[in-house]
């Protein structure tokens, strides 16, 4: 089994932990990696009836195990409610009896409309996302990633039928179960459109009129679609950066999808063709700073960059108070490809450091903008 590198940060924490993240990242296999007491599966529907009908049964349960110090309760968001026996159970426990609680969601949104109580003080909250290169020690399949993503069971599954099978898979769950089955959206036909629209545009600034007519739903259903997909962790936005003064900006955020293959899946192909390369490739940058992030619980900010006159970065990181430019190129990266890196510094001269990330680039400088392949660039970012 591979593990994940957050699992040390978990299993060394005193505090009870909330591990959230989209379905099929590795949740539940983390958390029972540290040999939980007691596990309550609400995501199997028996111990979701039971636990949604009687608001006391789980501290029944716990006092009819008296010997129980760890806690597993995965998908926490479908009872909410849950929280504020954990809470009293905590609260009320003497230090001998100590009981450390492991939650697993994918869903915020379900959180917030359950007005869920999320222990403040008491609950340490991390991310998990796709693989990212160092936990596979860098040795990455780039053509797997690029048509499979980096959900670990069809990145690491060795027969393509079967990846494309599982990921095809997890886009139907998913309407069924996160927008039908939970009542989010009643206009289930119109969503799928959307879906669709939407998987299609992932990556280019958000145009919600654009989106609209091409999904035939209305503009502001399209809007809530989007905060459906950003509550239940599917897609983020990438908003502008604006720290530079007397520049004319495109203010209007991007939305990328969490995962290549979930993208892939939707648009019916798995295909890298020299079309898709570049799209897909600026995907796969764009996941592994964001997995990164998460597998090192380190704080970013991701922007990108646009002026009106046309000088474009596809993304500009900031860690540590450090500001990286950062240009992604599918093909071979020459002097010419640098041209907006260098206008970038121009309006911020505070930047650390400018890099252009190939697939394939020996790493060299050109007026002082790093050039070098992915796992160079992973490297210099910190991940």
């Amino acid at each position: 089994m591979l593990r994940r590198l957050i699992t040390n940060q978990i299993a060394s924490s005193k505090k009870s932990i909330l591990l959230l993240g989209p379905r099929q990242t590795g949740k539940s296999t983390l958390l029972k990696s540290l040999s939980p007491d007691l596990t309550i599966n609400l995501a199997n529907e028996n111990q979701f009836l039971r636990h949604s009908a009687d608001a006391g049964l789980l501290e029944s349960i716990i006092a009819g195990n008296s010997n129980t110090k760890t806690v597993l309760i995965d998908e926490i968001q479908r009872v909410p409610f849950l929280l504020n026996t954990i809470q009293a159970l905590i609260d009320d426990a003497s230090p001998e009896n100590k009981i450390q609680f492991l939650l697993s969601g994918s869903s915020a949104r379900k959180l917030r409309r359950g007005n869920a109580n999320l222990l403040p003080g008491r609950l340490f909250t991390y991310n998990l996302g796709g693989l990212c290169a160092r936990e596979l020690d860098y040795k990455v399949n780039l053509n797997q990633a690029l048509r499979y993503g980096a959900l670990p069971e069809p990145y690491l599954e060795k027969e393509a039928l079967s990846s494309e099978k599982l990921l095809d898979s997890y886009a139907s769950t998913y309407l069924k179960e996160e927008i039908q089955a939970e009542a989010l959206s009643r206009n289930i036909p119109g969503f799928a459109r959307f879906l669709d629209t939407i998987a299609a545009q992932s990556g280019d600034i958000l145009d919600f009129s654009k989106i609209s007519t091409k999904s035939k739903v209305s503009r502001s259903s399209c809007v809530r679609f989007i905060e459906i997909l950003e509550d239940t962790l599917i897609a983020q936005r990438v908003n502008v950066f604006e720290d530079v003064t007397g520049v004319d900006l495109i203010k209007h955020p991007k939305l990328y999808f969490f995962d290549i293959g979930v993208i892939n899946s939707l648009q019916g192909s798995f295909d890298i063709s020299p079309s898709r390369r570049g799209m897909l490739f600026e995907h796969f940058i764009y996941s592994q700073i964001v997995n990164s992030a998460f597998a090192h619980d380190e704080a970013i900010k991701l922007n990108y960059f646009r002026t009106r006159s046309g000088v474009e970065v596809d993304f500009i990181l900031t860690k540590k108070k450090k500001v990286w430019a950062i240009e992604v190129k599918s093909g071979e990266i020459s002097s010419g490809d640098l041209a907006h890196l260098k206008r970038f510094r121009e309006y911020y001269p505070e930047t650390h450091q400018c890099i252009a990330v190939g697939m394939k680039e020996q790493r060299r400088r050109i007026d002082d903008i790093l050039v070098c392949d992915w796992k160079e660039f992973l490297v210099e970012i910190g991940f």
